[in-house]
């Protein structure tokens, strides 16, 4: 199951960079990841500072 990022996301961008197969990108007001793309590596939750991104 893909990862999702819940309102805690603070926009900050540090897992759109990290994300191996750029299925992050900034959304409305918070950014978001595209389920089909995701291959739920984790690489984004490791680097969030406040724990968005979510399995």
């Amino acid at each position: 199951m893909a990862y999702v990022i819940n309102d805690e996301c603070i926009s900050c961008g540090a897992c759109e960079a990290e994300c191996p197969v750029n299925a992050i990108s900034e959304g409305d007001g918070k950014y978001v990841i595209d389920p089909d793309t995701c291959i739920d590596c984790g690489s984004c939750a490791s680097v969030c500072p406040v724990g968005a991104p979510q399995a």
